[in-house]
């Protein structure tokens, strides 16, 4: 791979577009450079590989291979030609994605979770559930990718992380005092269901105070009973039962009860309509609410930011969702 051939740039390094030699079938690859910035680089470099290497699932964007030289720490995935998903939602310079496209990327990444958290061989945590780490192949399919912040654990038995990390926007309320948990994940999905009806992040400071928090404006929509005027407007086409349902689905997901958040194969019950949802109203507990958090002042500045467990010692006290994540 070359400099030129760029891709984009996240919180722990770079992309690039890289060849294979002609006698392996699959000749393009995408070659993340690592940040190898000391021992956070290193966990981001292993915690990819360790959980990446058993994982196999049409819905995952494959680790082909790694290699570490010259104080450099490469990792090969399969290359996805269409980019990532945050790039069609509010890049005005792509074509809107239809909205059945986008109910099939759902899906494809409500899959992809399940299989992680319910049928591999070790329960995977990713961390980091957002549009910008869903991977868009040749027939615009979902991949979720991106698991340098992830973590896996035995089934039967407790996770051991206690760490706050993920993007601000996406992460459930309990992440800063209990640690992450599969239900976790689920609230990011929530989060992440709602950002690709709606074409909006989880949070927009440039838009009036009503709008500026997804979660709740969604559920205003609700309950003014004109749950529809969340939709993005730029979807011209689109089944209004599909929608309605995704938009319930996500803030059931995005609940601030954690025990009142669903399992991953529930959601993709919901998803495809083989599971009635359960009854709840915009005014049920948890639905649409936010809680405070704690963030210290520098990382106000920021528009994304990933969090670690030296948040929890900080003194800033602010809404959790205050920004949101990109990249």
């Amino acid at each position: 791979f070359s400099r030129h051939e760029f891709l984009g740039k996240g919180g722990f390094g770079e992309v690039y577009k890289g060849t294979l030699p002609k006698n392996i079938e699959l000749r393009e690859v995408a070659v993340k450079k690592v940040s190898h910035d000391g021992e956070q680089g290193m966990k981001q470099f292993v915690a990819e590989i360790v959980c990446m290497k058993s994982l196999k699932h049409r819905s995952l964007v494959p680790l082909l291979g790694y290699c570490r030289r010259k104080h450099e720490l490469l990792l090969v995935s399969e290359y996805m030609p269409n980019g990532s998903l945050d790039d069609y939602l509010f890049n005005h310079d792509k074509p809107t994605l239809s909205w059945r496209r986008r109910f099939a990327i759902l899906k494809d990444i409500s899959l992809a979770l399940n299989y992680i958290h319910t049928e591999a061989d070790h329960v995977v945590i990713h961390r980091d559930i957002k549009s910008s780490n869903v991977m868009l192949d040749a027939e615009f399919n979902g991949r979720l990718g991106d698991f340098g912040m992830s973590r896996l654990y035995e089934r039967g038995t407790d996770p051991t992380t206690t760490a706050a990390v993920g993007t601000v926007g996406y992460m459930a309320p309990e992440l800063t005092t209990f640690g992450a948990s599969t239900v976790t994940d689920v609230y990011a999905f929530g989060v992440f269901l709602l950002e690709v009806t709606c074409g909006r992040r989880p949070v927009e400071l440039r838009v009036p105070v009503e709008k500026r928090f997804l979660i709740k404006w969604v559920c205003e929509c609700w309950r003014g009973s004109s749950l529809l005027d969340a939709v993005d407007p730029k979807l011209t086409e689109f089944s209004s039962r599909e929608v309605k349902r995704v938009l319930k689905i996500g803030l059931l997901c995005a609940n601030l009860a954690p025990d009142a958040r669903p399992s991953m194969e529930q959601v993709v019950q919901y998803l495809n309509g083989n599971l009635a949802l359960p009854e709840f109203w915009p005014y049920s507990p948890g639905i649409g609410a936010l809680t405070p958090t704690t963030l210290s002042p520098e990382q106000l500045s920021l528009e994304s930011v990933s969090l670690s467990s030296s948040l929890c010692n900080t003194s800033m006290f602010i809404t959790h969702t205050v920004l949101y994540g990109s990249g």
